[in-house]
């Protein structure tokens, strides 16, 4: 009796290393990329398959050690300044260490406003430099976060990681003049609070790094999964799933750039839909019906007058402002809900009598100071 449960015992060990090997040596299926597109200036770079060590971005709040990360495909500078024309793009950012990021972000503070102008692919250091920069922007309380993007695509599943995890913090985007987003960088836009666009959006065919196809039909069972990855992320960011569509028929080869009129058909500019929605529902329910239609037509006018990359802070609050009368603002019932008060990343908060609030009050922090918040 003895023998026969030991020698099951050995066997089922046995069985159970083999299949660890096995699924050791299991090939590790490439992430999707969007190809290099030939209308997108500057060198070809690398995108790197291999991915950052997980961490839940909340996580980048309750620790400073963070998983080794770096920008291997792509180049960070950091702004705490709208105006790039006048002023540039900051400083580089050299590592995306806790500590690194914490002395990038600590010359934003005071004034409440981050811009980093991005340069190259989307892949999992993107991924984290957001999520990062996200995580420091809230223990320092920067309400005002701008990404300014030029690149030519990249890994479909970081995009969609680095875009939802900028949708919960409401990013701001800006594709300003000279600068593109392919491929897929569109995600990216989807992911936004607000995009600004005066540069070139445009995408093509997706297809799978290092496939081992060789049929039509393999190749579409490859791309099926995340072609429904692609679609319920656009859904639950309010952009049009045509957009997968054209990501599964228009050559890879090719490149279909999107008129402006096609942007906003599509939901890649202006405000995000659903965080319309949102913002439409919590102030129908404190203010009515009336005043959530007369904040929707201020809302087009603004995308239409006054959301532009690159106008500075103190523009768009004048813009914003100047529009106010037009469609009854500030309201006598809810002064305090006037839109100009509720846009996050772009406008300051107002009080309840219309006037401007400056920014909350901050003492500098020191790099300790912050990872003990």
């Amino acid at each position: 009796m003895l023998k026969r449960l030991l020698a099951r015992s050995l066997l089922l060990l046995s069985l159970g290393l083999a299949a660890v090997a096995c699924q050791r040596q299991a090939p590790v299926q490439a992430p999707v990329t969007l190809a290099e597109d030939a209308a997108s200036a500057g060198p070809a770079r690398h995108v790197s398959a291999a991915p950052v060590t997980e961490m839940a971005p909340a996580d980048y709040l309750k620790t400073t050690y963070w998983p080794t990360a770096e920008l291997d495909a792509g180049q960070a500078w950091i702004s705490c300044d709208y105006d790039y024309a006048a002023l540039g793009d900051g400083e580089a950012l050299g590592a995306l260490t806790f500590f690194a990021v914490v002395d990038a972000l600590t010359p934003c503070q005071p004034k409440g406003v981050v811009r980093v102008r991005y340069e190259g692919k989307i892949d999992a250091g993107f991924t984290a430099l957001m999520q990062r920069l996200s995580a420091i922007a809230d223990r320092m309380e920067i309400p005002v976060r701008i990404l300014d993007i030029s690149s030519s695509g990249g890994h479909v599943e970081e995009a969609i990681r680095a875009g939802d995890s900028m949708a919960d913090q409401r990013w701001a985007i800006w594709v300003r003049e000279g600068s593109y987003c392919h491929s897929s960088c569109v995600l990216i836009l989807a992911g936004g609070d607000t995009r600004s666009i005066a540069g070139e959006v445009g995408v093509h065919r997706l297809f799978r790094d290092q496939s081992m196809a060789t049929s039509r039909a393999e190749l579409s069972a490859e791309l099926k999964d995340v072609s429904g990855q692609v679609r319920d992320y656009l859904a639950r960011n309010g952009a049009d799933a045509r957009i997968a569509d054209l990501m599964m028929t228009v050559a890879n080869r090719r490149l279909r750039l999107l008129s402006e009129a096609e942007l906003r058909e599509y939901g890649l500019s202006g405000s995000n839909a659903v965080q319309d929605d949102l913002d439409r529902i919590r102030v129908t329910r404190s203010c009515g019906e009336d005043f959530a239609r007369r904040r929707d037509a201020w809302l087009r006018a603004f995308e239409g007058e006054c959301l532009e990359p690159g106008k500075a802070f103190e523009v768009l609050d004048e813009c914003g402002r100047a529009l106010e009368p037009r469609f009854g603002f500030p309201d006598a019932k809810c002064p305090g809900q006037s839109p100009t008060a509720d846009r996050r990343g772009l406008l300051p908060a107002v009080d309840s009598a219309g006037l401007l609030l400056p920014l909350k009050p901050v003492v500098q922090k020191k790099s300790a100071d912050v990872a003990r918040k």
